[in-house]
């Protein structure tokens, strides 16, 4: 079996397990000690809240948005996306030292847990520009999310949803670099999709691309 192969096959387990999480159980008749359970889930949430208070939001923000350059949104975000982006810090696929020193001596129910708290965090606007978008790239932007088929994926209102992430708002220089290095290979996916999706594109459409996107407001 390929390293690949190897690889996706242990990504499928952990967003099984996550697929059994809180976020994604289907509702059930109580069960005797049902009470119990749910206070026990309860109290788990609440730890996982704090630590990410305690641990994530000196980067993150405490609402998921901070200010510090290069580093992702993650308010608005979807749980088995996060798990999966988890996942792939714990392993090593995602080059990013401090996260892979996070995520590494994480276990399945930490990144359940993490991941669950994240999808708790509603989307937050990005700061009023003090200069308005270019309509002209904006404009520009919009015709290569359609032409590249962004929006097929991740939504005309570029929401996202399930294991695709939101990405209407995301920050600008994390979005060119993430664009680049799926371009280049550098960074991983879940799957291929996004390697293949941008294999065609012009490395010069990628900036462009992530100032639509960065500026994009929903409307």
């Amino acid at each position: 079996m390929t390293s690949w192969r190897r690889f996706a096959a242990a990504a499928a387990l952990v967003s099984a397990a996550a697929l059994a999480s809180p976020a994604f159980a289907q509702a059930k008749k109580p069960a005797p000690g049902a009470n119990a359970a749910s206070a026990a889930a309860t109290a788990a949430a609440a730890d996982y809240a704090e630590r990410f208070r305690t641990v994530c939001a000196a980067c993150h923000g405490a609402n998921g948005r901070s200010d510090m350059p290069g580093t992702p949104v993650l308010a608005g975000q979807y749980s088995f996306y996060a798990i999966t982006q988890l996942f792939l810090f714990r392993e090593g696929r995602r080059n990013n030292e401090a996260m892979i020193a996070l995520a590494k001596p994480m276990k399945d129910a930490d990144l359940r847990g993490f991941s669950d708290f994240i999808g708790t965090l509603a989307p937050v606007p990005a700061p009023v520009p003090t200069v308005l978008p270019d309509a002209a790239r904006m404009s520009k932007g919009l015709a290569l999310a359609q032409q590249h088929k962004c929006t097929f994926c991740h939504g005309a209102d570029l929401a996202g949803g399930q294991q695709v992430p939101r990405i209407g708002g995301q920050k600008e220089d994390y979005v060119r670099a993430t664009l680049r290095g799926f371009k280049s290979g550098d960074r991983p996916g879940y799957t291929r999709a996004m390697t293949e999706a941008l294999s065609q594109v012009p490395v010069e459409d990628l900036d462009l691309l992530a100032y639509y996107v960065a500026n994009f407001s929903g409307k």
